[in-house]
């Protein structure tokens, strides 16, 4: 196995792991192993193609997309009706407070303009629990009419960024609410807006991105929340409350 693959292999187990309730002992020994083995220096984590880490994740495999494909130029038009309707100023989407509340009504305004198309059939994937997820890559599933399968995760972009080396794609492997289970077809929907200029939202257009051909990078991070870090178990002094004034 290449060096780089074989990073890839080990940390992967590592995360999943540590995702996965396993025994405490278990638990301890899997820490101290991706502990160890991200101290080491000379990790090439960036440039892996995220087909490798779903793959080693979920055990299933991202295919590439033909451009010519029948059904991608039906998705095209579907993706334009998607924004002509919300870009509606009747459209609940208009509603929202910040853009970053927007994602949800893009979704369920795709998923809707999929079922639109006869033999389409789009919905909310499910976890390995048999149970719907909103939440965690991808957003929709939509299954074509030879059953076929094509995930689809919209992303929403602000006119100007799309050089931006913000993260904004991102994949955390957990065992138990994995929700690709179909060797399928991924696309991501980038959908550009132009911030609200002129205090209207209004969608611009729109990209359709083959993440088979997507590289990812790891970024190292031990991170903890507040429930984490204020616990009966961890204060060992507290002040007595502020006297009102």
């Amino acid at each position: 196995m290449a060096p780089r693959r074989q990073a890839l292999a080990v940390c992967i187990a590592g995360l999943v792991a540590l995702a996965t309730h396993a025994p405490a002992e278990e638990e301890k020994a899997d820490s101290a192993v991706l502990i160890e083995w991200l101290l080491q220096d000379g990790r090439d984590l960036k440039g892996i193609p995220f087909s490798e880490v779903l793959a080693a994740t979920t055990g299933k495999n991202i295919l590439p997309v033909p451009p010519d494909a029948a059904w991608l130029r039906r998705l095209a038009t579907v993706l334009d009706r998607t924004l002509a309707a919300m870009n509606n100023p009747a459209h609940p989407i208009h509603s929202v407070g910040r853009i970053n509340e927007a994602s949800r009504f893009i979704e369920d305004q795709l998923m809707a303009e999929c079922n639109k198309e006869p033999g389409w059939s789009c919905g909310i994937p499910r976890t390995s629990a048999g149970e719907e997820q909103r939440s965690g890559y991808p957003d929709l599933r939509l299954v074509l009419e030879d059953q076929s399968v094509v995930f689809l995760d919209p992303k929403l972009f602000a006119r100007g960024s799309k050089t931006s080396t913000l993260r904004t794609f991102y994949y955390e492997p957990k065992s138990t609410t994995s929700k690709v289970h179909d060797d399928a077809r991924h696309l991501l929907v980038g959908v550009q807006h132009n911030g609200g200029e002129g205090g209207q939202i209004r969608f611009e257009e729109w990209d359709l991105v083959d993440v088979s051909k997507i590289k990812v990078q790891l970024k190292a991070e031990f991170q903890a929340s507040n429930k984490d870090l204020y616990r009966n178990d961890t204060i060992l002094l507290k002040s007595s409350p502020a006297k009102s004034p």
